[in-house]
Order: structure tokens, then sequence, then C-alpha cells
């Protein structure tokens, strides 16, 4: 059986770096096993569910290069799910409670001043044809929870059932099934939770290993008694760290924090994002991957802490920063079309200026200094002036070639007996407006005679 993972967001919100960091493992892994990736949205859940976010998702894993083989919505796929709440009904595994929330928080109460695990005591087994009908009068509509397999012969005497799996990222797991509550799978008003659905459709959708975050490692002993019931195999589990930001705060698809759109109209790359969802957390240097098969390369989900992954937002800046230093104008050439960045010195220009990017934008701005000169003239004093013009009447006959700048230097600095920064600042000042920049050399060759003796002061 191929390879086949999923990644199953709820569309009631636009997606963060911690869920592509979902995206990703399970993408890259898919990936590494020449196997496939099931984009799956979870919106069995209506009111919240929106159309426009599940568009948005797609988009948002487009833009970072993941590309799924198949998309599909749970809320078209009811039917499955009623066919798995009949056999479970059937087999006596599922069973209707009318306890409210009050009650049930009154009866968790009672267990742990008696000593008790706050757990759900099956008291709905024990009700009476007579009390079911009492509380249906009364207009009471059951919720409906699956019995764990955690006794031998009567339900109410629980012992110790531990459910194992070896995970893919944290090794030898164990969850004991009489330290939890029998899930509820059916809410009183007849929606599903996540969990039945889930168990279902990974299923029918021949998903053979779940990869997430590791909020879900109890859930998955659960899980697995959920596809046993239903006659299945439990495909394989990986339960990876989550991205905190470096005060250890949770990320939210509600509250917008770091979303994928945000750091896209940011101006960062793709694979900056990319690089530090994946790489931050495991033992690996986080660095600018250029391309998603060399972060495939690097990627291993056995790498991952089992601690948070606390992260700088700034660490991306950083990385982005790195990732256009690297940029061949190959990758680049369309995007600074785009931007008017056009002609014989395109490609010069780019290698040029790659380095002094923060976000490949900024590149527009280089652009237009090299090609019009700085928007306000640099202030200079009357001494660095001076200085200037002689330099600029000792320019080199051309042609001109990468020794020229050295040698133009070589004479102003013997003429002048300037060195350092007040041989090369006002210099620079002078051409561009600014303190800092690409290399005067580089620039000289892109300028020419006349754009330098343009910006003459």
């Amino acid at each position: 059986m191929p390879v086949t993972v999923r990644f199953a967001p709820s569309p009631t919100g636009n997606i963060h770096i911690g869920n592509a960091r979902t995206a990703l493992f399970n993408w890259l892994f898919a990936m590494k096993n020449s196997g496939n990736f099931v984009q799956r949205f979870d919106d069995t859940d209506v009111a919240r569910s929106k159309q426009e976010y599940a568009d948005a998702i797609l988009y948002d894993l487009h833009w970072l290069g993941i590309f799924q083989d198949a998309t599909e919505y749970q809320s078209r796929r009811f039917d499955l799910y009623e066919d798995a709440v009949a056999r479970l009904k059937r087999d006596g595994l599922l069973y209707a409670c009318y306890e409210t929330a009050e009650e049930l928080d009154l009866r968790r109460k009672v267990r742990r001043t008696r000593g008790l695990p706050p757990v759900y005591g099956r008291e709905a087994l024990q009700l009476t044809h007579a009390q079911i009908a009492e509380y249906e009068a009364d207009g009471r509509k059951p919720h409906w929870r699956f019995m764990l397999p955690n006794f031998r012969n009567e339900p109410f005497e629980t012992e110790r059932t531990e459910v194992e799996w070896t995970d893919l990222v944290r090794g030898a797991e164990a969850i004991d099934l009489a330290s939890l509550s029998d899930p509820i799978l059916i809410r009183e008003d007849g929606t599903y939770l996540y969990t039945l659905p889930s168990v279902t459709d990974d299923i029918d959708m021949s998903i053979t290993h779940v990869i997430r975050g590791d909020d879900h490692v109890t859930n998955t002993a659960v899980q697995i008694a959920i596809f046993k019931a239903l006659g299945a195999e439990p495909p394989e589990f990986g339960h990876h760290n989550l991205l905190t930001t470096s005060t250890g705060e949770a990320l939210s698809k509600r509250t917008g924090a770091l979303s994928i759109a945000s750091l896209r109209e940011a101006g960062l790359e793709p694979m900056t994002v990319c690089s530090l969802a994946v790489l931050t957390g495991t033992s690996q240097n986080v660095v600018a991957m250029p391309s998603m098969s060399e972060l495939a390369k690097a990627f291993d989900l056995a790498t991952a802490s089992k601690s948070a992954a606390k992260f700088d937002p700034d660490d991306l800046k950083t990385l982005n920063r790195d990732l256009l230093r690297q940029m061949p104008f190959s990758e680049s050439r369309d995007r600074l079309s785009a931007l008017g960045v056009l002609g014989d010195k395109a490609e010069a220009f780019w290698l040029a200026v790659r380095g002094n990017l923060e976000k490949l934008a900024d590149a527009a701005d280089w652009w237009r200094i090299v090609g019009q000169g700085p928007e306000t003239p640099a202030a200079l004093s009357d001494e660095d002036i001076a200085f200037v013009r002689d330099a600029f009447d000792m320019l080199p006959p051309e042609p001109w070639d990468h020794d020229t700048f050295k040698a133009w230097m070589g004479a102003v600095k013997e003429k002048s007996g300037r060195k350092g920064k007040p041989l090369y600042e006002p210099i620079r000042l002078a051409l561009t407006g600014l303190a800092s920049g690409p290399e005067l050399a580089d620039l000289l060759l892109l300028l020419g005679p006349a754009g330098i003796q343009a910006r003459r002061p």
C-alpha cells in the first residue's frame, strides 16, 4: 500500500505557521516516501466552517509549495459517518447519555473528593426505560459516547488497559484507557465531534500515516480503539512538537497570529517560512533551504524535540536575507521583471544587490537608485564635497572591469591620503544617498562613467 498522509484543518480561519509545520511534515514525509498527500477539510462544524477559508488555506499551501493529490470535504461525507454510527450502535459500543453539562461537572467534583479520577462513570448505562422516557418528555436530547475497551466483563469495573504504539517522532507510547472518559462522538444536536469523522475518513481514504501535533497524543489511544471497533488496522502515528512564540504563547487561527497570509504580505519567501516551520524545534540547524527538495533531504521526523518549539519571528527576517543572498537570477528573473528590473543589466544588478535585501521587493528601490540616483542627495560637508569631486575627476578611462574600482580607489587614496571609512563613505553617499549597500565595485560597473558623473555633488 502506498504511503498516504493527510492534512486536515478546520476551515474556520487562516492557517498560521504552526499549522504549516504540520502540513509540511506530512508533505515532506510523502515526498521522501513517494507517497500521496490528501488535503481534507474537517468542516463538520457547518456554522463556523466557510468555503472562503478553505480556498484561502489551499492558496496558502500552494504558495508554500504544497500540492495535494486529492481534496476532500467532510461535510460531503455524512453518509459514511452514519454508517459508522450504525455499526457502533449495533455492536453496543455507542450509547446514549442524557446528563447536562452542569450534572457532569458536579459528578467530576464528587469523584475528585473521593480520590477517584474525574472520568465519566457510565451512569447512562444504568438508566431505565422509564427514566429515558422522562428525559425525552422533558425535551432532553442525548449525546452519544463510545465505550472504551477498558474492562473485562462489567463496564463499571474498569481496569488498566494500555494502548501502545511506536510513535514516528516520540518512540514508544502507551496510554491507559482506564484513565480516560468514554469520548463523546455525537453532540445533543446530532453534530459530530472531530473523532469519529476523522477515523472514518482515515479508513476510507487508506491513510497509512497520521502526522500531527503532540496535543493529539492522548486522542490517539481513543482513535486506535475506534479503528479496531470498526474493523480497521490503525495507521502509524507521529506527533511532532508544536510551534509557540518565544514567550511560549500558543498560535491560533482565530487570532490570526503569524498567519501564512500575513507572512506572504510581509514579503517573506515561501522557503523562508518552510525552513523555519520545519527545522525549528529539531536537532538540526535552522538555515534557509533554497528549495523544497533540499528541505526534504534534511527532513527527519525523528529529529524533532519532545518539548515545544519556541521561535522568534525575527528569525524569519534573518532567514529571508540569507535566502535572497543565495538566490540565483534565474529564480528571481520574473519577479524582478514585474518590479521593472529589465534589460541587459538586470542579472548583474541582482547579483550586486541581493545581499542587501530584506525582501525581494526592496530590489525596486535599488533599481531606482541605480537608474535615477538618490531620492534625496546626501548631506556632505564642504570638505567631503571637494574630495568627491576630485575623486570623480580621477575616474579611469573605459573599458571598465572588476579591477577598475580597486585601481580607482588606489589612486584616490594616494592623492587624498584618506583610507577606510573617510575614503569610501563620501563616495557611497554621493552615489546612493545611503551609508551602506552593495559593493561599490559592483555599483561602479552598473552606473558607468555617465551614471557616476550624474551624481557629482
